[in-house]
């Protein structure tokens, strides 16, 4: 099939020729006709597989093809909307909506927080034809009277499980309530749980369902690798492989903002161009970042997870995962930052005996043998032993069998959490910055909202000029970028031994279940973070144990891991979602 075949406008496909691209995508071809038919669209597709011009080239064409409506101001009124969890994924859709309809004449722009809200207004007031939207942006607009909802014909929803995670439901169920009932909605999503499917069935209206690229084909032809190694030989380990294989461009992954500066920072001390992307750095430096890695000026992008949601590049041939997530879907959407679109990619898995636990589950869940290749120098210590990951004042256990009692896994925060304090002490030294007990922040000058104190197990909702930016930590008093949904620990045993070979035994391994794998701690704005970049002295809250609901936020220096909330024990999947950001 090529894209005449599909019926689309000649102005539609003059500019997708102009791209380069001549025959569909399975997202595409099965579900441009559905959305040309006018037809609610449930669609299935993991990130790269060309689900944006799935929907993009159908609704430019049925716009195309209808009139324009006046809003109540007397302008162009908004007739699509397109709501998106993250400001890169935004970025990213509206440029496509840009490239698709250059020669219509539509009009549309993209607003999301951590910048300016006034030229956002001014655009609006103009009158548009679409709209890319964060949730909590286009509710503040809304409040403030500068948006009107009501000509809206076409809802879509991108990447909704990720809304999801981060605690963007209670927004997208507002602003389903302010656009007409009578609308086509679509709705895209790269796994499907309970929530997401009560989310379809009172969005959608018998709708058509298109499943493509299950969840684990688009790992299957990524070439995976895991390098066992010591605790503390990650840094020179990742530093020492770019350079033997001589990179150029690698998306690297850790769990904390705290952990990424650390890593960019020793990456650039060892000679090779890095930047960290991250939720406490202004957009302005989160979009030189990313220019810079894609022209190629920079080496190693190293990133979080939420961060880097909405980076397409393509032919991105390497991805490591510095830290490995605790949640398999997080895994999955990693390193499907590279291998888009059917291309070839590198996953590089730098595993400690911390970790061990959770690299066993995603062998299990994408149901593949990934080869161990131990280099020279840089393995485990024959003393080494697994040890919690800690996360301020929390722990997880990431390693071999049953993890240790409450009072190890609690002993084992405080220590870290001393440790985290000296180095935060030897920081402040370094650069003669004082401490304080409050931290102001970027983000383009939201304001934080006061999080939950104690081991309060109730969602912290931020609230600023933009809304799906702030999330604050509790205790304390700043205004930089907020927490997403915390995921709980996952499971815990792995074969402790790293021989060259392959782990199909860590996916056999019968291990006893993990707590509930909701999103992975990956805060904008935490205690630690906010200890090691701002001074400040308060942590967070809760007591250890194996993940429990969310008592407020913490976490982790370099070389450390983040994991679970809140007064421990196990909670069920979903408990305690905390609100979260738009864009990390």
């Amino acid at each position: 099939m090529n894209f005449d075949e599909l019926n689309l406008a000649p102005a539609i496909l003059k500019a997708v020729r102009e791209q380069g691209y001549e025959s569909p995508t399975a997202i595409q071809a099965q579900g441009i006709p559905v959305v040309m038919g006018g037809h609610d669209l449930l669609g299935g597709a993991q990130t790269g597989t060309g689900k944006t011009a799935a929907f993009t080239l159908p609704m430019l064409h049925r716009l195309s093809m209808s009139r324009s409506a006046q809003n109540k101001f007397g302008a162009t009124g908004i007739r699509a909307l397109v709501l998106v969890p993250t400001r890169e994924l935004a970025s990213q859709v509206e440029e496509a909506i840009r490239t698709y309809g250059k020669y219509l004449q539509l009009s549309s722009t993209v607003v999301f927080g951590g910048v300016g809200i006034n030229p956002q207004i001014a655009v609006l007031k103009k009158g548009i034809d679409i709209l890319v939207a964060t949730p909590g942006r286009l509710l503040d607009l809304i409040q403030q009277g500068m948006l009107d909802l009501g000509q809206v014909q076409m809802l879509v929803l991108d990447e909704a499980d990720r809304m999801l995670d981060m605690g963007f439901l209670p927004d997208v169920k507002r602003v389903l309530a302010l656009v007409p009932k009578e609308k086509q909605s679509l709705l895209f999503s790269a796994t499907f749980s309970d929530e997401i499917r009560e989310l379809a069935h009172t969005l959608l209206k018998n709708p058509q369902s298109v499943q493509v690229t299950p969840r684990n084909t688009t790992v299957q032809r990524i070439s995976q690798v895991i390098h066992p190694v010591g605790r503390g030989k990650k840094k020179a380990l990742l530093a020492h492989i770019i350079q033997e294989h001589n990179w150029n461009q690698v998306l690297v992954f850790t769990r904390t903002k705290f952990g990424a500066n650390n890593v960019a920072e020793y990456l650039v001390k060892n000679g090779i161009t890095a930047m960290a992307l991250h939720g406490n750095k202004s957009q302005a430096a989160r979009t030189q970042a990313l220019t810079g890695f894609k022209s190629g000026d920079v080496r190693a992008l190293v990133a979080t997870d939420i961060a880097a949601r909405g980076i397409d590049i393509d032919d991105l041939p390497h991805v490591v995962n510095y830290e490995i997530p605790n949640v398999c879907e997080d895994y999955v959407h990693r390193i499907g930052r590279t291998g888009r679109a059917g291309a070839d990619g590198a996953a590089i898995n730098l595993v400690c005996l911390d970790e061990e636990g959770f690299m066993a589950d995603i062998a299990r869940f994408v149901k593949q043998d990934i080869p161990v290749q131990v280099i020279e120098g840089f393995g485990t210590e024959p003393d080494e032993k697994a040890e919690p990951i800690a996360m301020g004042r929390q722990t997880i256990w990431g390693g071999l069998g049953k993890p240790p009692s409450r009072e190890i896994m609690q002993a084992a925060a405080r220590a870290a959490r001393s440790e985290i304090m000296q180095r935060v002490r030897e920081g402040r030294a370094a650069t003669g910055t004082p401490g304080s007990e409050t931290t102001g922040g970027g983000g383009g000058g939201d304001r934080a909202a006061r999080g939950p104190r104690g081991n309060n197990a109730t969602a912290a909702r931020g609230r600023t000029g933009s809304r799906d930016q702030v999330n604050r930590a509790p205790g304390v008093r700043g205004g930089d970028q907020g927490a997403g949904r915390r995921r709980d620990p996952v499971g815990d045993s792995q074969p402790r031994s790293h021989e060259s070979g392959f782990v199909g035994s860590f996916g056999n391994e019968t291990r006893a279940p993990r707590s509930t794998p909701g999103a992975q701690p990956d805060p904008m704005r935490t205690s630690v973070d906010m200890m090691a970049e701002r001074g400040s002295r308060r942590g967070g809250y809760g007591g250890g144990g194996r993940g429990g609901s969310n008592g407020g936020a913490s976490n982790n220096g370099s070389g450390l891991r983040s994991g679970g909330y809140g007064g421990g024990g196990n909670r069920p999947r979903g408990a305690g979602n905390s609100r979260g950001p738009s864009g990390r």
